[in-house]
């Protein structure tokens, strides 16, 4: 059996002169207490010297990823024929095995037979000191760290989320203390909160003042406005607050001290983040800004792990909460998280801000990538998107509403269908019918006088029938009046001639009832007589017309 190990100088292969000691794990150990039983136990078979410090930090990281480097495998196939290789690691003994067809083992005796050899490591190669070993291990340690964590001097994204972490907690802690000044300080002189709103010119001013009293008397002319200074010397003196103590009065410089510490602080923190980020990621700096930046890389958790992430994932990162309550309700999803702040989102008017964001976060996506992966170290990429998106910011702002998609003048013509074209060409199948403009031509004819004489007549009678329009409107709209009177008027005598008519109808009823029940028999035979009579004639008439009708038929046949 074959052990290898690895070493910062290059890989060795010992020879195990007793596998069977192999089965007890707990006695292994004394077997390696000295130099000698050691030699006894293992020998040293051969050894593969890396030639440079680059060729032992790729052997080195594929072995930590779990597979063979190049020098490895020669290696293996010139020393490890028909042999069984004893491996410290089960996942790269399992490629060994399938690419270089070597059996190889891994259990507990070998781990303590690997921890043994380590142990007796410089006794067991000769010509290799503990004073070689150590710049060695140190060298290649260093190396495979910055591998590892794709170090480099110049971006260090680390710092940036550390300082953007500070950043916010002192911009807190600010805020407390300027409120804690105001309210503290308010209670000598509550009307100098109205007249400074700024906060560390607050500080300055009580700082500088000390009692109310005192403001006459000083100059605060290179903290603050002429305006201002006045304003707060007049109010001093009809303050209605209350008298505090110098005991009291010492405690509030000492706060104000504090916030003046604190935003010096800030400032040159916030000088140095501009500069780490100017540095790290200058493209995505100059199209969201340092801030903004700043609190997407912190955010991602590195550059690296940013730059992984599609547009749409950076359009919304800061906004999670926000999104799963969206998806949790089926509600609309948010359009932007931390990328709100940027300067070009805050431009745009609220109906552009979700076009504009959705557009920044696709070109940042391009940014960081740019930043993290390329090796560019100008801002050259991210200022040309800059200018891109302040194009389309201008170009939505500014848009004819006839040219968004679905108006009526944006959308495309329908063509007229022509049953006359041939299907998949331009010719057609009956000849064209064309139109004669010789017909219209007038020349070398004279028109006659009727043409004239109508065409003035025609004229004439326009012009006549203008002006009676034109008298007729004013009188049309008096007369519209007075119809609408004679309307009303009209319907009452309708309704009073309605009912007249009734009353004549059921009397002429009544009357010819009498008159029927005052008729003799005889009266009533003459009416019969007279309707017999007058049906004999007409049918008479009738059969008489019929005979001249077919007499005229037979004359014209």
């Amino acid at each position: 059996m074959l052990l290898l190990f690895e070493t910062p100088g290059g890989f060795a292969l010992f020879k195990v002169k007793n596998e069977g000691k192999l089965a007890n794990v707990e006695d292994l150990g004394k077997e390696f207490a000295s130099p000698d039983s050691a030699r006894k136990m293992v020998k040293l078979k051969a050894f593969d010297k890396f030639d440079n410090t680059s060729e032992a930090l790729e052997a080195v990281a594929k072995l930590l990823e779990g597979t063979p480097s190049k020098g490895l495998r020669k290696f293996l196939k010139a020393n490890c024929e028909g042999e069984t290789l004893a491996v410290a690691d089960s996942k790269l003994g399992n490629v060994i095995k399938e690419k270089l067809k070597i059996d190889c083992v891994h259990n507990n005796g070998v781990m303590e037979l690997l921890r043994g050899v380590r142990s007796q490591f410089t006794e067991l190669i000769s010509g290799l000191g503990d004073q070689d070993l150590a710049p060695m291990s140190l060298g290649l340690s260093h190396s495979l760290a910055r591998y590892k964590l794709k170090f480099s001097s110049d971006k260090v994204d680390t710092m940036i989320i550390q300082a953007i972490g500070l950043l916010d907690d002192l911009d807190k802690e600010l805020n407390t203390y300027a409120m804690r000044v105001r309210e503290w300080y308010g209670w000598h002189f509550p009307e100098l909160a109205k007249i400074i709103s700024d906060n560390i010119l607050y500080a300055k001013s009580v700082k500088l003042m000390g009692n109310r009293i005192n403001a006459a008397k000083l100059d605060f002319s290179e903290i603050l406005d002429d305006d201002v200074e006045e304003k707060m010397k007049e109010d001093s003196v009809i303050s209605m607050g209350t008298e505090v103590s110098d005991l009291d009065l010492l405690h509030i410089r000492e706060l104000c001290d504090q916030v003046l510490s604190l935003a010096e602080y800030r400032a040159q923190l916030y000088d140095y983040l501009k500069s780490r980020m100017n540095t790290v990621a200058p493209n995505l700096t100059a199209l969201v800004g340092e801030l903004v930046g700043a609190r997407l890389i912190s955010h991602g958790g590195s550059l690296l792990n940013l730059s992984k992430q599609p547009g749409s994932t950076i359009q919304i990162l800061g906004a999670e909460k926000a999104l799963f309550r969206a998806l949790k309700t089926k509600h609309a999803t948010p359009k932007y998280g931390l990328i709100y702040h940027a300067s070009v989102v805050g431009q745009a008017v609220p109906k552009h801000k979700g076009k504009i964001s959705r557009s920044l976060a696709a070109k940042a996506a391009l940014s960081i990538r740019c930043d993290a992966l390329g090796d560019g170290q100008d801002n050259a990429y991210g200022l040309e998107n800059r200018t891109k998106l302040e194009v389309r910011l201008r170009s939505l702002e500014g848009k004819d509403s006839s040219r968004l998609s679905g108006s009526a003048k944006g959308k495309p013509k329908i063509e007229v269908y022509d049953k006359d074209k041939k299907m998949g060409s331009g010719g057609l199948i009956t000849p064209a019918k064309t139109y004669n403009t010789a017909a219209d031509s007038l020349i070398g004819k004279t028109p006659t006088k009727s043409v004239t004489e109508d065409g003035e007549k025609s004229s004439k009678k326009k012009d006549k029938k203008k002006k009676k329009v034109e008298e007729e409107e004013p009188e049309k709209e008096e007369s519209s009046k007075k119809k609408k009177k004679k309307k009303a008027e009209a319907e009452t005598e309708v309704v009073e001639v309605a009912k007249e008519e009734k009353k004549n109808k059921k009397k002429r009823k009544h009357e010819e009832e009498e008159a029927t029940e005052t008729e003799t028999p005889a009266k009533k035979k003459d009416k019969k007589d007279k309707k017999k009579t007058a049906f004999v004639w007409s049918s008479f008439r009738f059969d008489h017309l019929c005979r001249q009708f077919r007499l005229s038929i037979i004359n014209c046949s």
